[in-house]
């Protein structure tokens, strides 16, 4: 049987995670015996041939996972364009035996491939008419397969929910707008900062809500009123009125004004300084947005989807129609190539004939939910409440271990109150402070820069009430009027919940609405595939390991590096998958005393063989025996002439930092979703008790009732965990050779 051969390209812009997609390409392929090439500098080296086309082994992708850009390089070529072009790519692919494609690009890159896979039968007959070519050879390759991945910062791809490089370009946005966020409070300044995104406001608008930015422009939903101008400066000096000593304006390079005209850094510049009397300041975020490392998201998510592609390019048949592989719905899914291309191109076509209202019934629902929720927070002070209206009393608290993105979720749950004319209240730490009667009644201004800071302003607690305490919290519902309750928090924060529901019969003011958000860098809540702060926490494991990872390549070193998460593995798993561990230890598998040998068996012969680095990711409660410092002095002792071992215990810092942006977009998603159930709960005079999450792309709300139900009591986590399934992947890519 013939080996498959299959090649890889990158082409247009750059982004962050195209490294993570080839590495991934390379060895799936390499895996399942089939030879792999890749096409340096995209399709111009499709065309050049030669040394741009180059066969690649697994050494060839190692040391990659970490870095911005595209190491096989990338070009935008006109000669592709041309027919003349693709007969000479046609020619170079047939020379070396390939008949497979993954294309890593954006819509102009993927449609070119679509009509190239289109061409090929022609063209080969074209090259086998001229001679260049023999009858035999043209018979061997009937047919091209192509797979599309999208890799574009500006998540405008139709079909996919995120695109390669669109989390990185996020987190290197949301960390500008959060430095010259201070600066400009130190200053009473106004900055205006302008982002990527051509016809698409993703950046610009998630970087908005992630930030507390005061204004965003952006092409799917321009201003909508002509005089957008004087309300802008309006909104602006009311915040300042109101205390905000800094504003920020967010604008997408394809920002325009209801009768599509560009509007610029510049003219919005010039009118704010007439009008507000002060300096305002731009800054053009520019191609920083496409550089840098990419986020650990963004690595997970082009692994797998790497990994995807050549599992479905060698299944595919010639008769086929390409597929774009993304994912969806936190699922890898195929999308047809052509529909998704024609989808994109048709919010660009809306959006030149000024339909901004078909441009925006062509994004997706959580497009259009963040604008709507993004046009609340961005006011000076919210609306008045309506004469007659129905006001209810809602406390916020937080319970558990600090997680990033608590102030976040505090922030949007507490201000979309008070626009709703409801009385928002908050419980300094958690419910030990519920039970003290540390309530107080919050404002507007009270959680002004709240968006962006990592820990909890409002405190937090471990404790889960018992006995007196739960006569104290009582007193206190009673004595505030309290008549909902929203607990952002971790296992504590729900198990504190689903006593107050067991004890409903004892304490009749336990008998008001009340709904838990995940928040909890273990991951390890039932009823939702993300929890508020895992994120940020894999990202600063992610940074760590790196510098590690740096600090090793002089000498011959293994690293065991252990993470949080308790009895839950989603760190450990994630973040070896994002830092390419060639091992992950984690309590859902257990650990045995053979797979340690097995592991220093693998180590010596991989150091042996040249290699200079190891690395062991194990979560905190793998093993009660076998400890961190246990194979550390285990792996030092069996390979002392070979290489020796240091340990990273992470500890606090996995806490600790500003909330990523992922966090603060979820945080704020949450948050609105779990005040609209608590509104309509006092409403209808339910008394509901609840958790939330999001699960194969939808926010569902759960029964308290069934949190004993679904989850392992004992080693706290649910008894359903979805990344498990990833753990395949994560062994593969880890490998030191194909068959190792």
């Amino acid at each position: 049987m013939t080996t498959k051969r299959i090649a890889v390209l990158t082409s247009g812009g750059d982004a962050q995670g195209m490294n993570a997609a080839v590495r991934a390409v390379v060895r799936t392929a390499l895996d399942k015996r089939a030879e792999i090439y890749a096409i340096y500098e995209g399709y111009q080296g499709l065309i050049e041939g030669g040394d741009c086309i180059q066969k690649m082994d697994w050494d060839s992708v190692g040391g990659i996972l970490q870095r911005g850009g595209t190491i096989i390089g990338t070009a935008r070529s006109e000669e592709f364009r041309t027919r003349e072009g693709r007969q000479k790519a046609a020619y170079n692919l047939i020379q070396n035996g390939i008949d497979g494609l993954v294309v890593i690009g954006g819509d102009g890159s993927l449609t070119g491939a679509n009509v190239f896979r289109q061409e090929w039968p022609s063209l080969v007959d074209e090259l086998a008419k001229s001679g260049e070519i023999s009858a035999e050879v043209a018979a061997a390759h009937p047919s091209l397969i192509i797979v599309g991945l999208v890799g574009s910062i500006d998540n405008d791809f139709s079909g996919p929910d995120m695109t390669i490089g669109a989390d990185s370009a996020l987190h290197r946005i949301t960390e500008a707008v959060d430095a010259i966020t201070s600066t400009a409070a130190s200053h009473q300044r106004t900055f205006i900062v302008k982002v990527m995104g051509r016809n698409c406001g993703y950046l610009a608008l998630y970087s908005a809500l992630a930030t507390g930015a005061d204004w965003v422009l952006i092409p799917e939903a321009p201003p909508d009123v002509d005089n957008w101008q004087e309300v802008m400066v309006e909104r602006l000096k009311a915040g300042t009125q109101a205390g905000r000593r800094d504003h920020i304006i967010i604008i997408a390079e394809g920002a325009r004004d209801s009768q599509g005209k560009y509007i610029g850094s510049s003219d919005v510049q010039r009118v704010l300084e007439a009008h507000l009397g002060e300096e305002v300041r731009v800054t053009v975020l520019g191609h920083v947005q496409r550089g840098g490392r990419p986020s650990a998201y963004d690595r997970i998510l082009a692994t797998q989807l790497g990994y995807e592609a050549v599992e479905t390019l060698l299944k595919a048949k010639p008769e086929d129609e390409p597929v774009v592989v993304g994912t969806r719905a936190n699922h890898i899914t195929h999308f047809p190539l052509m529909e998704c291309v024609n989808k994109t191109r048709a919010v660009a076509d809306a959006i030149a004939a000024r339909d901004y209202e078909k441009a925006m019934s062509l994004r997706s629902t959580s497009f259009k939910d963040a604008l709507n929720t993004l046009t609340t927070m961005v006011r000076a002070l919210p609306h008045p409440a309506a004469p007659g209206q129905k006001r209810f009393r809602i406390a916020v608290l937080n319970s558990g271990a600090p997680a990033p993105g608590m102030n976040t979720a505090a922030r949007a749950a507490i201000r979309l109150g008070l626009d709703q004319g409801q009385f928002m209240l908050g419980v300094k730490n958690g419910f030990d402070g519920l039970a003290k009667n540390e309530v107080q009644e919050m404002n507007w201004m009270d959680v002004s820069g709240w968006a962006s800071l990592g820990g909890s302003m409002l405190g937090t607690s471990r404790v889960v009430p018992q006995g007196s305490d739960l006569y104290a919290i009582a007193r206190t519902i009673e004595n505030n009027s309290i008549n909902a309750l929203l607990v952002i928090g971790g296992w504590n924060g729900y198990e504190a919940v689903h006593t107050m529901l067991t004890s409903r019969p004892n304490f009749p003011a336990f008998n008001i609405p009340i709904i838990c958000l995940p928040a909890s860098i273990n991951n390890n809540l039932p009823g939702s595939e993300f929890s508020i702060g895992a994120d940020t926490a894999l990202n600063s494991i992610v940074d760590a390991v790196d510098k590690i990872k740096q600090s090793a390549v002089a000498t011959r070193r293994c690293f065991v590096v252990e993470v949080m998460g308790h009895w839950c593995g989603y760190l450990a798993l994630m973040s070896g998958l994002a830092t390419g561990a060639e091992r992950v230890y984690m309590h859902e598998e257990g650990v045995t005393l053979k797979d340690l040998q097995q592991d220093v068996d693998n180590l010596t012969r991989g150091f042996e063989a040249g290699k200079r680095l190891g690395l062991m990711i194990r979560s905190e409660y793998a093993n009660k025996v076998y400890t961190t410092q246990f194979m550390c002095s285990l792996f030092e002792e069996e390979g002392r002439d070979v290489f020796d071992v240091r340990p990273a215990v992470l500890g606090h810092l996995q806490q600790g930092g500003d909330p990523s942006p992922f966090d603060r977009i979820q945080a704020t998603r949450l948050s609105r979703l779990c005040l609209e159930y608590l509104i309509k709960e006092c409403n209808q005079g339910s008394n509901n008790c609840a958790f939330i999450g999001l699960q194969k792309g939808k926010f569902n709300f759960h029964d308290m009732r069934d949190f004993e139900r679904m989850i392992d009591a004992r080693y706290e986590r649910p008894k359903e965990q979805w990344w498990l399934e990833l753990k395949g992947i994560a062994s593969l890519m880890a490998k030191f050779s194909p068959t190792g």
